[in-house]
């Protein structure tokens, strides 16, 4: 691997999408990460989509485990936990994503395995944290994406404005929180260098949540308002949205002054700009039945094409786009945001989304495909067995 985490080594024993989002984070950028999973593999291998025939490594498992390698430890067992703390003794990082106290039992617990590796940063990522940083009474709950959406406030501001509320489609409440962790691995490992020594970092999946749905909390205290379902509007700016085109969907948003006299310029109708109802953001917010369903009335008689030639470049504007669109953007070809990889049991390659950090001379290797099942277990166990002896030796 090449990139600027060159060298990090990370033993990764996370399973589903939060933990292998955080660890694949830190693969895009050069990291060195080991997948740890147990002999029946990450369920996540089995998700759909997949191929006939191959029932542990489909689609879901390929995007989120790319660049990994794959190493199978039975950590219910001596021999397991005797080949994992032989590679802590190699690692910068340990992750995982189990409830509190499951690693503890297995004798494998951050204080155990800082004193095999006193650098080592150990990041768990939970649904409602680790005890070791705030004990929360929802300590022991499972958590999907779905409960960390509803408990962190996110689904209560998302939906129609009658009330009903919605879950975001992508898993924000596992995704979220694995960015997090990795920008708290990151922070860990660089005061490691400094102080000599590791710590444990924690992130609760419903935290993550509240800290990206932050704009519900300072309304509630400033205003003691309870902020609920906006639709496709926006509390606060108008026309700030999602409004009808005759083939789809299109997002306007004129937060400024500036921006609507240029809208209504575009739309023929200048003598708005001045116009008591809607010449200020205020007034527009005041006024957003009026202003919404007349730009609306507009949008809905042109294409998603006609409305990007007349506003793209003067207003912020962008149309809704599904994944056919997504697959034809220029602006997605020229960032290099879809990358092929092979897929064992395909005779052509498969598209996945790449990484959207891009660096102007750190430049990440070619993406590699996830791995199989223990497809790397012969080679780093012999390294790490290896390793081993040879620091014991030191010692």
């Amino acid at each position: 691997m090449t990139g600027p985490l060159n060298g990090l080594r990370v033993l990764d024993l996370t399973q589903m999408l939060a933990g292998p989002y955080c660890t694949m984070m830190l693969a895009d950028q050069g990291a060195e990460v080991i997948k740890i999973e147990p002999p029946e593999g990450d369920p996540a291998r089995s998700f759909a989509p997949s191929l006939p025939g191959m029932t542990d490594f489909g689609g879901y498992f390929q995007s989120i485990n790319r660049n990994k390698l794959s190493v199978v430890l039975d950590l219910k067992s001596s021999e397991g936990v005797q080949a994992f703390m032989e590679l802590v003794r190699t690692a910068d990082v340990v992750v995982e994503n189990f409830r509190a106290g499951v690693m503890e039992r297995l004798g494998l617990g951050y204080e155990t395995l800082a004193l095999a590796n006193p650098l080592l940063v150990y990041c768990a990522i939970r649904g409602f944290g680790d005890p070791r940083t705030g004990r929360s009474p929802y300590a022991n709950w499972p958590a999907y994406d779905v409960v960390a959406q509803s408990m962190g406030g996110l689904i209560s501001v998302t939906g129609t404005a009658e009330g009903e509320v919605f879950k975001v489609g992508p898993g924000i409440g596992d995704i979220v929180p694995a960015m997090f962790a990795a920008f708290g691995i990151l922070a860990a490992v660089h005061e490691a260098r400094t102080a000599g020594r590791g710590q444990f970092v924690d992130v609760a999946m419903m935290d993550a949540v509240l800290a990206i749905t932050e704009r519900i909390v300072h309304q509630h205290s400033y205003l003691g308002a309870v902020p609920k379902p906006e639709g496709n509007r926006h509390p606060i700016f108008a026309p700030f949205g999602i409004f009808r085109a005759r083939d789809g969907h299109v997002a306007i948003a004129c937060p400024t002054d500036h921006f609507w006299r240029d809208l209504v310029r575009v739309i023929g109708r200048p003598e708005l700009a001045d116009d008591p109802r809607c010449a200020t953001n205020p007034a527009r917010s005041a006024n957003s039945d009026f202003v919404c369903e007349l730009i609306e009335t507009w949008t809905a008689r042109r294409t998603k094409s006609e409305l990007a030639d007349l506003l793209g470049g003067i207003i912020p504007f962008g149309p809704v786009n599904d994944a056919a669109d997504i697959a034809i953007d220029p602006h997605v070809a020229a960032r290099g945001m879809l990358v092929s990889c092979e897929q064992p049991g395909l005779d052509r390659a498969v598209e996945i989304v790449g990484t959207p950090v891009k660096m102007t001379r750190s430049v990440p290797s070619k993406m590699v495909r996830a791995p199989k099942l223990g497809e790397h277990s012969e080679k780093i166990l012999k390294d790490s067995n290896w390793t081993a002896r040879a620091q014991n030796d030191a010692s």
